[in-house]
């Protein structure tokens, strides 16, 4: 940020904070309200008191407002599980980790499904790269530690594969599949490799 005259660096700081923080948490009611197909920059400025303008040149568009929503709550996500307290942060036995992993993972993707689900079907690998990346690491590390000598890297994406956006809406939406029968598919997929029979390698 480029400061001019004696204006403190400082407070402007605090400013752009503070009015990221009304425009993304305005937003966050918009869409949870009307779908993203509501979010609406002129009705985001109204709600967040801030110029229409000073929008725009935040986040560029509405789809830049949208991606935004992502990223704020992703930060908090990956915090989550890199860092935070046991269950999803470290502390705890591998197979643990994961569940709670898994689980987070379906809460986090079911509460902005409608935005998620914009974002990876964007492009025809929209959904690969980025948080993906960062997902199928983390899993592969505690997979490792929880049954050495399995093929990690691909049971990591066989672990994400039911929570891929367009999946689970078509899922909950159009089968009435529940979330907590998804974290429960998911768990029955974790036991199989995580549980070892006698005398197996």
């Amino acid at each position: 940020m480029t400061v001019n005259g004696m204006t403190s660096p400082r407070r402007e700081r605090a400013d752009a904070a503070r009015n990221r923080m009304k425009i993304l948490t305005a937003a966050a009611e918009i869409v949870a309200t009307h779908g993203v197909e509501g979010l609406s920059m002129a009705e985001v400025a109204a709600a967040a008191g801030v110029g229409v303008g000073t929008l725009y040149r935040r986040f560029g568009d509405r789809s830049g407002l949208a991606y935004a929503l992502i990223d704020e709550r992703e930060r908090e996500f990956q915090t989550a599980f890199i860092e935070g307290p046991p269950p999803l942060g470290p502390g705890v036995e591998a197979p643990a980790r994961i569940r709670a992993f898994l689980h987070a993972l379906t809460d986090r993707t079911v509460e902005q499904l409608d935005l998620l689900l914009m974002a990876e079907t964007a492009a025809p690998l929209a959904r690969f790269g980025g948080a993906y990346d960062g997902y199928h690491a983390h899993l592969s590390m505690l997979i490792a530690q929880a049954r050495p000598g399995a093929d990690a890297y691909v049971l990591a994406d066989a672990l994400l594969a039911p929570l891929a956006a367009p999946l689970l809406a078509h899922r909950l939406r159009d089968h009435g599949v529940t979330a907590e029968r998804v974290k429960g598919g998911l768990d029955d997929l974790l036991a199989a490799f995580t549980t070892r029979t006698p005398g197996a390698p």
